[in-house]
């Protein structure tokens, strides 16, 4: 990767944050952009322009009003695409962490573009069982996109699967399992000169969480828990992303999708 671009695409105050007392008044959808040699790739895509132009219908006046959507275009990865001098068409790739709506809305953008997304995340967006029907929301990809499926072959990083999937040979962006928040979530490294980026996804929420020991946000703990698919795999994940900060945070600057801290710290740090 020539260069990496931290982007907010898609600010939100959740109702339940009582003034910061139970969440963070400020939570973020942390994406990213990275220039290469084949073009440019985004990581999650945050709220795209159809999320705008029609929230309601497209994410449900519930999640609207409960997550305190901003909806501003200028947050929108197309937007800051343009205001980096880019085409939309420049975006040859998207790599998704998974398929919630706040990662996925703004895929339409960039209809030229492969998605990637792990295999078992697809089938439960495109077939999801009783208890993740709510969590999807179609509408995101009526476009048909051209996805592009991998499943992890168990290629070693820093002791967890990963799967490369800019094809070509490259191993600069990885696909790396981190399941429990849905079906087939998982994190994204991205290879830097200084070391790795690990962009986590929905592993965690707060950043006290990646510390030994962790700290938590109630609120943001509870939307966990609620959120779920598989409570086990999602505490073990979150311990094993512990053991790695602990053990190698020197090598892997590790951030979740939602802390706004975390993204603040990198944004002004554009490799």
């Amino acid at each position: 990767m020539n260069r990496v671009h931290h982007l907010n695409c898609g600010t939100m105050a959740p109702a339940m944050s009582m003034g910061g007392r139970l969440t963070p008044p400020r939570v973020v959808a942390h994406c990213l952009l990275l220039e290469g040699d084949r073009g440019l790739t985004l990581v999650d895509t945050g709220f795209g322009t159809d999320d705008l132009a029609a929230p309601g219908r497209r994410l449900g006046l519930g999640f609207v009003k409960a997550m305190g959507l901003a909806l501003d275009p200028a947050e929108t990865a197309i937007s800051q695409v343009r205001g980096l001098g880019f085409a939309p068409d420049d975006v040859h790739d998207i790599v998704l962490t998974h398929m919630d709506p706040d990662h996925v809305g703004g895929i339409g953008d960039f209809p030229l573009a492969k998605v990637h997304v792990h295999a078992d995340e697809l089938a439960a967006a495109q077939r999801p069982e009783l208890a993740e029907r709510g969590r999807y929301k179609k509408a995101q990809w009526a476009h048909n996109p051209s996805w592009v499926a991998h499943q992890v072959a168990g290629d070693d990083w820093f002791g967890f699967g990963s799967v490369g999937v800019l094809g070509s040979g490259t191993d600069d962006v990885l696909l790396v399992p981190l399941h429990g928040h849905t079906r087939g979530h998982c994190g994204v490294a991205v290879r830097r000169p200084s070391g790795w980026l690990l962009h986590a996804g929905d592993s965690y929420f707060f950043r006290g969480e990646k510390e030994t020991p962790p700290s938590y946000s109630k609120g943001l703990s509870l939307f966990q828990t609620l959120m779920q698919r598989d409570k086990n795999q999602r505490l073990v994940n979150q311990e094993r992303l512990r053991t790695l900060h602990a053990d190698h945070g020197d090598e892997v600057t590790m951030f979740s999708a939602h802390d706004a801290s975390e993204l603040d710290a990198l944004a002004d740090a554009d490799e």
